[in-house]
């Protein structure tokens, strides 16, 4: 179930990153949002594939360790994430405002938050 709901996390955040686009999400993003609109969307994709290649390879580490301790740290992320488009409403560039891109948003924060206290009493009760 753990691992379930990780992929859904993660597919959420893909899926997110698709909707960024729709939203000028680089308009919000600092040292982004100094670029003229056309390069900041251009370094924003870019950035994205090493971004993405690196998290892939990680969380499909053939080594159990780097891949728990992966996919802990993109739940972590997950959460965080949803936390600063929270703090990020307000700003004047922000248009995530749809119901799909609060799903994805915060969809992906509750599965990480819900992937670490799996994981939290999963190693509680292995120390018990």
């Amino acid at each position: 179930m753990k691992n379930l709901i990780f992929y859904l996390g993660v597919s959420f955040l893909f899926t997110h990153e698709l909707d960024a686009m729709t939203n000028n999400e680089w308009l919000v993003l600092p040292f982004l949002n100094l670029l003229s609109d056309e390069l900041g969307q251009r370094v924003f994709v870019l950035l994205h594939i090493p971004l993405f290649a690196v998290l892939v390879a990680l969380i499909a580490s053939e080594r159990a360790s780097v891949r728990e301790k992966s996919q802990l740290a993109v739940s972590i992320f997950l959460f965080v994430h949803g936390v600063i488009h929270f703090a990020f409403m307000g700003h004047a560039n922000y248009a995530f405002e749809s119901a799909l891109s609060n799903i994805l948003i915060f969809g992906g924060a509750v599965c990480g938050l819900a992937y670490l206290g799996l994981w939290y009493f999963g190693r509680q009760k292995h120390t018990s």
